[in-house]
């Protein structure tokens, strides 16, 4: 991404009810693996600014949390809001160990342009321990590319299918993958593709008023309940995912 949009990021991913979402969805799939019993840490693969590293310390707080980005003036405000390490890297060529972590988490990163999806995937499955676990949030839908993709350097969208089909193409086992951000999806679309288009790229990252930041609240969290039982949604502006290594069984 642009510098702009890094700028964006750090000033409102604290604040905005869209990172919020994510966030809480990526965190409720990790309550549904088992890798805590592995003892090894964790990755934030592509952590921006650090918003969610700054979470995922918090929630796993008895062992290290790692994060990785492409951007260098990314990973230094990263470091400095989460007091977690962080490293300058691309997820095309992870600058780690074999079976180095439990988890490995991925917002919206696989969707870059200048990520090889394959050889990112190959370089998560081959930095996961066995029974580890990958845990991906992504946009869906080639046909919803719009501005707001260009401006924060998106070139693909994906569908659950093709997601499933390219995590089992590297050797992970797709344990749950769902559509979110189904309330608002018509929104999106209005906004995205049918409404007034700016001249130049811009994200919809940004605060908005109260008066539209609490229903998105409320909605996404009506969706997260759904998420956390078990269901998957039909149809959505995201998507979630989290993918097994399978390893040996005692």
């Amino acid at each position: 991404m642009n510098s702009s949009e890094y700028d964006k990021l750090d000033r409102v991913e604290d604040r905005m009810w869209w990172f919020a979402a994510v966030q809480a969805n990526l965190l409720m799939a990790a309550r549904r693996c088992s890798f805590e019993k592995l003892g090894l840490p964790i990755l934030d693969a592509g952590c921006g600014t650090g918003g969610f590293l700054t979470r995922l310390a918090r929630e796993f707080c008895e062992r290290p949390v790692f994060g990785l980005d492409f951007d260098s003036q990314a990973c230094t405000r990263a470091a400095s809001k989460s007091a977690q390490p962080v490293c300058v890297g691309s997820v095309n060529e992870l600058p780690f160990a074999d079976a180095a972590f439990a988890a490995i988490f991925s917002a919206d990163v696989l969707c870059h342009e200048g990520v090889d999806e394959d050889r990112a995937l190959r370089h998560f499955y081959r930095s996961l321990a066995p029974n580890g676990c990958l845990i991906l949030n992504l946009p869906a839908y080639r046909w919803l590319l719009s501005r707001h993709d260009v401006a924060v350097s998106n070139s693909r969208r994906y569908t659950t299918t093709g997601l499933r089909r390219l995590l089992k193409a590297v050797g992970f086992r797709p344990v749950y993958i769902s559509y979110w951000n189904t309330v608002l999806l018509p929104l999106m679309v209005i906004t995205r593709k049918l409404g007034r288009q700016a001249h130049h790229a811009v994200s919809d990252v940004r605060l908005y008023p109260r008066s539209v930041e609490i229903p998105c609240r409320a909605a996404m969290a009506v969706e997260a309940a759904l998420l956390q039982r078990g269901l998957r949604l039909p149809f959505g502006g995201s998507i979630l995912a989290i993918a097994a290594k399978e390893g040996r069984r005692d």
